[in-house]
């Protein structure tokens, strides 16, 4: 198939087919005036890049992932770089419900402003709401 109809298929850009290709995610086959021709197995490799993207994986890990899958044989190399993005993962997760917590508290103070309590910072405020019963 072209590169408009894997696109179609597969819910992507054209643009980002082309990325995949440079970045040596997907392959396909040239015709003689260039144009690019996808198997019909591509639009399911489309969606799974999609989703190792979604889980929040680089290109460069990508790369180094597919064949493992293809293989059904994650190595221990592999494994550990995965178990570093999870760990990376959940450190963020950390930093943006922290984030949220103080977001709140802000929201909490503008709906019920009490100018006696008014806290020096925001990190003051939700500890102090989280030891209140």
């Amino acid at each position: 198939m072209r590169i408009g109809e894997l696109a179609d298929k597969a819910g992507v850009s054209t643009r980002a087919l082309r990325y995949y290709e440079e970045q040596g995610l997907l392959r396909s086959e040239r015709t003689a005036s260039g144009q690019r021709l996808y198997e019909e197995s591509a639009a399911d490799r489309v969606r799974l890049i999609q989703e190792l993207y979604t889980a929040g994986l680089g290109s460069r890990l990508i790369v180094t992932l597919l064949p493992a899958i293809d293989a059904r044989q994650v190595g221990p190399e592999l494994l550990i770089r995965l178990l570093d993005e999870r760990a990376q993962i959940e450190a963020k997760a950390a930093v943006l419900q922290d984030a949220g917590r103080r977001l709140d508290m802000l929201i909490h103070l503008a709906r019920y402003p009490d100018a006696e309590s008014c806290p020096t910072s925001l990190d003051q405020a939700v500890a102090q709401d989280s030891m209140s019963p």
